[in-house]
């Protein structure tokens, strides 16, 4: 048996733990210090981080088991530096000179990425998710104006207030997109595709024309189709608007009937532009190019090199320019 420990003395003067603690901490001026505030409707609770920002913390639900929120990815390598793009040699190719005068070309690119704009708008307020930002520009057959096509409409883009463009070359066999722009690179977006260690955005090459970046195609591979169906390919692409919710994505495709990687590709966009060249498209070949792209949400056609208006249309001459 041990002896019980006697209770204190409540007429003794030695002050209770209790006292003793309230002498030490001043309670009620703790109390009106703001504390952690409560999680609202949707589970937030917000603290205060030790490098003074602020970060979201989920606050724990009973029988779930806790999940980290995603950190955003720091960049593998430095930063590419600005590629300067010749006005000149834009000039001497035909193509859309940034701050030129309005010409037909430009006018013309202008109808055209309207009414895809506005297509991208509604195929986002129906919840296709990133896919409504990409655009794959395609042709049944080489020398149809694909290429060339892709890099007006990426130039047109680029002019929006509300926009950037990033113009992807994805004709790995015949990448053709920096030679026509006068521009040098090495890494692109094959690269990222083969090799989970390289961060597609340390390869996307920013240019001195506001709002227009490129992403080369990279090294070149008979499997590229293997790639691009493979499961890595949904988060490359997925990283290429990650942060940029105004930025529309164009990718420069090979030909449809003469390489698979367009047909691969436009299982992962919201809309393909098919080139259809007059008088040299044939509608067999046409018919059989878009049977190739019909799991693609909407597929709209561009008749380029037209030498005949019927309505008579001369754009860019109303500004006083014409071609």
């Amino acid at each position: 048996m041990h002896d019980p420990i006697p209770s204190p003395d409540k007429s003794s003067s030695t002050p209770s733990l209790i006292e003793r603690a309230a002498n030490m901490y001043d309670f009620r001026k703790a109390l009106n210090q703001p504390g952690p505030q409560l999680p609202d409707a949707a589970g937030t609770q917000t603290h205060q981080a030790d490098t003074s920002e602020t970060v979201a913390v989920r606050a724990p639900v009973a029988g779930a088991t806790p999940v980290a929120a995603p950190l955003p990815r720091p960049r593998s390598g430095p930063a590419m530096p600005v590629a300067v793009i010749d006005r000149d040699h834009l000039r001497e190719r035909a193509f859309i000179v940034p701050d030129g005068p309005v010409t037909s070309i430009s006018e013309e690119f202008r109808i055209v990425k309207r009414r895809l704009l506005a297509s991208i708008q509604a195929e986002a307020n129906a919840g296709l998710g990133a896919a409504a930002q990409r655009i794959l520009i395609c042709s049944a057959q080489p020398n149809e104006g694909k290429t060339y096509s892709a890099i007006n409409l990426a130039l047109s883009i680029a002019t929006e207030q509300d926009h950037d463009v990033l113009l992807v070359d994805a004709d790995f066999a015949k990448p053709s997109i920096l030679s026509s722009l006068g521009i040098e690179g090495q890494r692109g977006l094959m690269d990222a595709l083969a090799d989970p260690k390289v961060a597609v955005e340390d390869c996307i090459i920013p240019t001195d024309i506001r709002g227009l970046s490129v992403l080369p195609a990279g090294r070149q591979t008979n499997t590229d189709s293997e790639y691009l169906a493979s499961a890595h390919t949904l988060d490359v692409l997925a990283r290429l608007t990650e942060g940029h919710p105004g930025r529309i994505v164009i990718f420069d495709s090979p030909p449809l009937l003469a390489a698979s990687p367009a047909a691969t590709l436009a299982q992962h966009v919201g809309h393909a532009l098919m080139v259809v060249r007059a008088d040299v498209t044939s509608e067999r070949a046409l018919r059989d190019a878009l049977g190739l792209i019909s799991g693609c949400n909407q597929v709209q056609l561009l008749l380029n090199g037209v030498k005949f208006s019927p309505s008579g249309r001369s754009f860019g001459s109303y500004y006083g320019y014409g071609e």
